[in-house]
Formats: C-alpha cells, sequence, structure tokens
C-alpha cells in the first residue's frame, strides 16, 4: 500500500512539473496548412478583452482558421507613449486593459479545445523608453555617435520606443529568455515577429531554434517581413507577403491584372521549400488607413480581392473585423466597437471561402499556372487530387474573358455557388464577380 501511495505521489509530481505545453493535445497544423486569424483585442472591448475574445471563439473557429495571432498585450509605456500595444515596458507581462496572465492562458485553453493554435506578437526590435532595461542596462540599447543618448529607432518616425542593440550578446540572452517564458509557461505555440527585417538573421537563427528546443513540440514562427533571410538564416516558417498586397491593390485600382501573376512569382522565385508567405487584403496597420470593403470598391471587391490573394499560394489571413465588413479606419492605438452581428452575409461568404480553401489542397498548395488578361485575374491550381480553374473580375464593371484553350468544351461547377457551366470560348462575369471551377 505504501508502494502504491508513492508510486502515486510520484506519477502527481512529474504531471504537475510538466510545462504548459505538455499538458495541451494541440499540434500544429503544417505551415502551408495554415489559415490564421489576426486578433487586435481593442476591437473586442475597452477592457479584459482577453475573455470578450475568448468569449467569441465558436465564431472565429466557424470561419475555418486554424491559428489565432494576438497582437501585443503587454503592459504599455507611458514615457514619450502614444498608447501603442508595440511599446513595451515589460515582456513577462500583461497589461490590466487587456486582463490578467491566468485570462491569457484561459485563451490559449480554449484555442486548444478549439483546435486553434494561438501566437503571440513580439515586439524584439525596440522596448518602451520607462522598460527597466534603459536604466538598468543602457549599454543595451543603440546610442548616439555623437551625443552618446539612446535613440529610437531609425530611420522610422517612432519616437515613443527605444531602439535595441543586437550586438550586446547579454540583451540578445535576455530577450530570448522572455520569449522562452510564453512558449514554456504560457504555452502559447509560436510568435508573430514583429519588425523582423530590423533585428538580424543571426539572433533570429538562435532564438528560433532555442525556441523549438525549449517547446518539444512543434511551433510557428511568423516574421513580420519580406527578406529572404528570414527564412535562410533566421529560420522561420513565414514571412509577409507586402509586395502582393501593394501588387493586388495597384491592380484593383486599374493596373493590368496579369501583373498580380509576375507578384506571385516574385514572392515565391526563391523561397525555399516548405516556407510559405502570408498574404492578406489587410491587417492592423492597413485597417489604419481604409478597410477592405473600401480600399477594394465595396464589399464585392473585398471578397474578389480575398480571393485573389489567398488561392495562389495560401498563407491566408483575416483581421478581425473584416469578416463582418466593417467600413471605418480602424486605430489599434485605441478601443475601436465593432458590431459583431453586421453583415453576416459577409461573414458567410468568408467562412465558405476558407471552407474551401481547407477542403481543397491544390488551391492552398498546388502548382500554378495562369494566363494574362487586363481585367480578369485567371489561373489554374493543381495537384495530384485535382485541378482548379480560378477566375476573379478584378473591375467593378462586367467583364468578358477568353476560356483558356484546355479548359473549352467543358462541363464544370462553380465550388462557391454549386452552379453548372458549359464553357465554350468565353465566359461574362459580372463586376467583380469570381468563380473557382472544377
Amino acid at each position: 500500500m505504501k508502494k502504491l501511495l508513492l508510486s502515486i505521489s510520484i506519477v502527481a509530481a512529474v504531471v504537475g512539473c510538466r510545462p504548459a505545453q505538455e499538458q495541451v493535445a494541440f499540434k500544429m497544423p503544417a505551415v502551408d496548412d495554415i489559415a490564421m486569424y489576426q486578433v487586435n483585442p481593442r476591437v473586442f472591448a475597452p477592457e479584459k478583452s482577453l475573455n470578450a475574445v475568448a468569449a467569441r471563439i465558436d465564431s472565429i473557429r466557424e470561419l475555418g482558421v486554424n491559428v489565432m495571432w494576438v497582437m501585443p498585450i503587454y503592459p504599455i509605456g507611458i514615457e514619450k507613449g502614444k498608447n501603442s500595444p508595440y511599446c513595451i515596458r515589460d515582456y513577462k507581462a500583461i497589461a490590466p486593459e487587456f486582463g490578467t496572465i491566468d485570462d491569457f492562458k484561459n485563451l490559449a485553453k480554449v484555442c486548444h479545445e478549439h483546435d486553434m493554435g494561438i501566437i503571440l506578437d513580439w515586439v524584439a526590435n525596440h522596448t518602451a523608453w520607462d522598460h527597466p532595461w534603459v536604466k538598468e542596462h543602457p549599454d543595451w540599447y543603440t546610442h548616439d555617435e555623437k551625443t552618446d543618448t539612446i535613440i529610437h529607432p531609425r530611420p522610422w518616425d517612432w519616437f515613443d520606443v527605444a531602439d535595441l542593440n543586437y550586438d550586446n550578446k547579454d540583451m540578445r540572452a535576455a530577450m530570448i529568455d522572455a520569449m522562452k517564458f510564453w512558449i514554456v509557461e504560457v504555452g502559447i505555440d509560436g510568435f508573430r515577429c514583429d519588425v523582423a527585417d530590423g533585428v538580424p538573421a543571426d539572433f533570429w537563427k538562435d532564438a528560433i531554434n532555442q525556441l523549438r528546443a525549449a517547446a518539444g513540440r512543434k511551433i510557428l514562427m511568423l516574421a513580420e517581413g519580406k527578406n529572404l533571410d528570414n527564412f535562410t538564416v533566421g529560420g522561420f516558417d513565414m514571412n509577409y507577403g507586402w509586395d502582393y498586397k501593394d501588387g493586388l491593390v495597384k491592380v484593383f485600382k486599374g493596373a493590368p491584372a496579369q501583373d498580380l501573376i509576375n507578384a506571385d512569382m516574385l514572392e515565391y522565385h526563391d523561397l525555399p521549400a516548405g516556407k510559405v508567405k502570408l498574404r492578406f487584403t489587410t491587417n492592423h496597420d492597413h485597417s489604419t488607413e481604409a478597410t477592405p470593403c473600401v480600399e477594394f470598391t465595396n464589399d464585392r471587391g473585398a471578397m474578389a480581392a480575398y480571393v485573389a490573394s489567398i488561392y495562389p499560394h495560401g498563407g491566408a489571413l483575416i483581421y478581425g473585423s473584416q469578416e463582418v465588413g466593417y467600413p471605418e479606419p480602424i486605430n489599434f492605438f485605441k478601443y475601436v466597437p465593432v458590431d459583431w452581428t453586421a453583415k453576416p452575409e459577409i461573414y458567410q461568404e468568408y467562412k465558405k471561402l476558407i471552407e474551401i480553401y481547407n477542403k481543397h489542397s491544390a488551391l492552398r498548395k498546388g502548382t500554378i499556372k495562369a494566363w494574362p488578361d487586363k481585367d480578369v485575374f485567371v489561373f489554374e491550381k493543381r495537384d495530384k487530387k485535382e485541378t482548379i480553374l480560378v477566375m476573379v473580375n478584378v473591375r467593378n464593371k462586367a467583364k468578358t474573358i477568353q476560356v483558356p484553350d484546355n479548359w473549352k468544351g467543358r462541363k464544370v461547377k462553380d465550388i462557391v455557388t454549386e452552379k453548372d457551366y458549359q464553357l465554350d470560348a468565353s465566359l461574362p462575369l459580372e463586376s467583380f464577380q469570381y468563380l473557382i471551377l472544377k
């Protein structure tokens, strides 16, 4: 009996000492199977917003996304501050505005229970001016050569933050230690790394290697950057499709639709195998200026742009608020209330598009063949299972597209509407209409 009790005690002690991630039965999907949802807590509630996000988990998960990216939730700097969540004065704490560490752990638990990963925004390029490091370790920051005073990150006008010095090995070690805290103690599944191109790639290599080893499981590392060394040196899984988004906007404003063929090719031309570009029609930066239903003319234009964004090469992102067609700019420096019941038809359309994205692997990671046209983005996606033809009218007026020769004479079905088509030499499309044909 004593031996039995002792055995039980030992087992209980071992289980109780396990890191947070070992107690979670979630496995991060393959990088080319990811559909991501970005959370700006400040559109969910003016206070305790992490709980408000958790309360909406069913609606978020039903979109078909499988990874949640949460913007910074750390205490925000006051000195020289402008209430930006990217101005951080403590890497291992949570601002009361958003909730508590237990609230965040609960959100992570809820995500995992809904078969979703959760990654956290990480700002390694700079800190708030009132971060303890500024006074305790001034040598951890970049100094002006003439005045020997700490500077803000240059060439940007981010005067609310202090630039970190990556020549300092002690600072690097402290940064990695703080990142490990969230992986090991809290149980998150990776990071989205802000201004990744502003931080030396060799730091990311060291950090990511240590994080993967500490996690003992698959984690996701997303770089907010577009440099190739994010992958070849740093070891990231994904980075940003900034150039493709810029090209998308230009095309919807009148540039030839075929420019998207080149934009897509340029982003993937030298990309190492297994790496993915994050594709989006908006994010927290772009929505401060214009949301998709304005930037792409109207709701129909926004949906056409989304199809043209996520199906050429996967990497789908939805920014929380676009799924209800929120029309006004969102300033992420303050609370902006979003009506989550608005435009249910838009929510259903995003849900359908992500459902198709998840169901048809050819659309996420199949080979692409495209045909040039000035008004309609036409491309075929193919894998071993199937071949799908996508047509997107990028104009706010009806257009007629010439059907590719290898598709002429076929009887096909639009996967979205279930409508049958007999493909002849040409096909009329309404303004901003898209077809996903199989």
